[in-house]
Parts: structure tokens; sequence; C-alpha cells
């Protein structure tokens, strides 16, 4: 009962707001020129692997919580490839946060001269 509350916990804490951090970050292409024909390709090369990813974050989540919920209103053991989703699903999650899924910090104040006339 306890792993399984873990279990519930992480997809929960960690999965799920990843998810939606990488669906507002999904779309984001810095350095992006739309009169270079290989921006373009590359760009939308990244953007199609960016919402696979998250597709299959999405599916991992909603597999895993599915099955973790109904293990525990039936009190039953759950499967171990339960287990193996839950972490898959936690490192794409990992991923998704160090890469497109970050907040966009705000630009560095430029220290100001005295001198300056």
């Amino acid at each position: 009962m306890l792993v399984d509350s873990l279990v519930i916990a992480g997809v929960v804490l960690i999965a799920l707001p990843a998810l939606v951090l990488g669906a507002r970050g999904a779309f984001r292409r810095p350095g992006y020129d739309p009169d270079e024909p290989a921006d373009r390709a590359s760009a939308i090369v990244l953007i199609t692997l960016r919402l696979l990813t998250l597709l299959l974050m999405f599916a991992l989540s909603a597999i895993t919580l599915l099955a973790t919920v109904g293990a525990m209103i039936k009190d039953v053991e759950l499967h171990g490839l339960v287990y193996v989703f839950c972490v898959l699903d936690l490192l794409l999650a990992a991923m998704v946060l160090l890469t497109f899924g970050r907040l966009d910090r705000p630009p560095a104040r430029r220290r100001a001269n005295p001198a300056a006339p």
C-alpha cells in the first residue's frame, strides 16, 4: 500500500507538472530564423519529437495512475510492469524539465556604470 501511494505521488507531483510545463514550451524555438529552409525543417522535426515525447509521457502517466488506483481499490498487488512504466515516466519527466520544459528566466540586469555620461 505504501509503495502504491509513492508511485501515485511520484506521477502526480513530478510527471504531471512536467507534462504541463513541457506542453507550454513545446513550440518555443530559440534562435529560429524563418528565412532559412534548414531552420524550418529542423524546427518541424524538433517540435514533432517534443510532441511525441509528451504523448508518450501522457500515456505512461495515465496507464500508471489507472493501474495503481485500480490495484488499490481492488486490493491486489501491482504488476511489475507498472513500476517500469513509473520509472520510465519519471525519467521522461526529468528529460522534459531539463530541456524544453524549463521556465524562461528574465534577462539578466546590466550593471549600471556610475561613470557613464
